[in-house]
């Protein structure tokens, strides 16, 4: 292969935006790797890059907008800065490519979720086209790449991670295979495939190597890890294996679903000292009627017994879960049950969604969609039951001390920002603490809870005993 230098004269200046979930941010650390290793500049100034990938999300209606908003601010450095191509990848690109390319004219290639990992050559094919043809602009027609999704190799590339905060998200596996009424993931990313425990461990250890101290591992179904190409579940054995790799701290789970938490899952979380007692499970519902409806397999009577089982078996274990308001034909029977299974279950953490009426969907055609202001009151209801939870949860917590790991210093310069093993970054509360003596992001520090707001906690680190 042609040095790059000496296929394109010019020194091509490429920025990326990246939206939606941690499982996106891994993709858009992949393709940034992947390019700096191609030779490529990386710029975050959006004004001088010759290239700009958005990649999205398309999980539910906010996502969309906020990425069509994204795409037409990026299209604008056409005219006020120096881009040349405008590349819009991801979720979004995969669910709406054809009419991308023909409702937004300034966007050049879409990239849909199967071709990720040819980006790098897309992107060198694009530019040389645009050599080529610089005399004559304008002649270049949009471009589409939409291989159907059906590895994860490109999961092995090396990640830029341009950050320096100690934790980082660890992706171990693409796809879904739920089938969820409601949701759109399988046929914009395929079947669920995990990735050999091999190449996990290995990026593990480099990201360790760097400084990330706390892996989250994340997919859409963290609990079905290893049953397509081991035939078993092996999340247990994987944590096990990254829990003996020297630099982790911690391992955080998100994304478990109810159906796949069995015994050997809790107990490696009751006795490891390296998995955070934290469990993230997605409900979604606790109606058995709602439960059917949605295409989930357990039922009300099962996710009681298990919220049980867990809080019985792991002393301080937190939990959290999502949950949909306003389901298709969600009586206010259903509602009401619910409600009253948020109060008696006191999640630490809990976010309600409104639902979302998406196209390709199961439930998009299902009959008793509800208005718009019924599902968003519903919505406010679960999170309004959900603040006397945390209001109770924090109370409990004070005067308390937890291991909290530094995150940084907050905007105020006064306080230090961290999280205990019972906050997840970017979705949980952070707590605000002050400490006598100077601290560097990673430490994990003993810090005393004095007082809460709302959500937040404010505490003292103690740091002699």
């Amino acid at each position: 292969m042609h040095n790059l230098k000496e296929e394109l004269p010019l020194n091509y200046k490429i920025g990326l935006i990246s939206l939606g979930c941690p499982k996106n941010l891994v993709d858009s650390e992949i393709i940034l790797g992947s390019l700096k290793e191609a030779g490529f500049q990386l710029t975050g100034q959006h004004d001088q890059a010759h290239v700009l990938i958005v990649n999205t999300c398309a999980f539910i209606g906010d996502a969309k907008i906020e990425a069509v908003t994204a795409i037409l601010e990026a299209a604008r450095y056409k005219e006020e800065g120096q881009l040349k191509v405008l590349i819009v990848t991801g979720c979004m690109a995969e669910r709406y490519k054809n009419e991308i390319l023909t409702e937004i004219p300034e966007v050049d290639i879409v990239v849909g979720t199967g071709s990720i990992g040819e980006m790098t050559n897309i992107i060198k094919e694009r530019l040389r086209k645009e050599e080529s043809e610089k005399d004559t602009p304008g002649s270049l027609v949009q471009e589409l790449y939409a291989a159907i999704p059906n590895d994860v190799d490109y999961l092995d590339a090396t990640r830029l991670i341009a950050d320096d905060k100690p934790y980082t998200y660890l992706k171990i596996a693409e796809g879904c295979s739920n089938h969820c009424t409601y949701c759109i993931i399988p046929s914009l990313r395929g079947d669920y495939r995990s990735r050999p425990m091999e190449s996990i461990v290995k990026e593990a250890q480099s990201l360790a190597s760097h400084g990330k101290s706390e892996l989250i591992l994340v997919a859409q179904d963290v609990t079905r890890y290893g049953t397509d190409i081991y035939g078993e579940k092996r999340l247990v054995p994987l944590v096990q294996a990254l829990s003996a790799l020297e630099g982790v701290k911690r391992i955080r789970l998100l994304y478990c679903y109810p159906e796949l938490i069995d015994d050997a899952l809790i107990e490696e979380m009751r006795a490891n000292p390296k998995l955070c007692k934290y469990l993230d499970i997605p409900i979604q519902h606790i109606s058995d009627r709602m439960l059917k409806m949605m295409g989930r397999r357990g039922t009300g009577e099962y996710i009681r017994t298990l919220l049980d089982k867990i809080r019985s078996r792991i002393p301080g274990v937190v939990l959290r879960t999502s949950l949909i308001a306003g389901f298709p034909g969600e009586t206010e029977e259903d509602f009401q049950e619910l409600c009253k299974f948020v109060e008696e279950c006191h999640f630490e953490h809990l976010g309600a969604f409104a639902y979302s009426k998406e196209e390709g969907t199961a439930a998009y055609k299902m009959k008793g969609h509800l208005p718009k202001k019924v599902k968003e009151l519903r919505r406010n209801m679960l999170m309004a039951l959900q603040q006397k939870n945390v209001a109770q949860y924090n109370s409990s917590r004070m005067g308390k001390v937890y291991d909290t790991m530094v995150d940084g210093v907050a905007e105020d310069g006064i306080f230090y920002v961290g999280r205990s093993y019972a906050e997840t970054p970017d979705i949980d509360p952070l707590i605000y603490f002050t400490s006598t003596e100077p601290l560097e992001k990673g430490m994990i520090v003993p810090v005393r809870i004095l007082c809460a707001e709302e959500y937040d906690l404010i505490g003292q680190a103690e740091l002699n005993g």
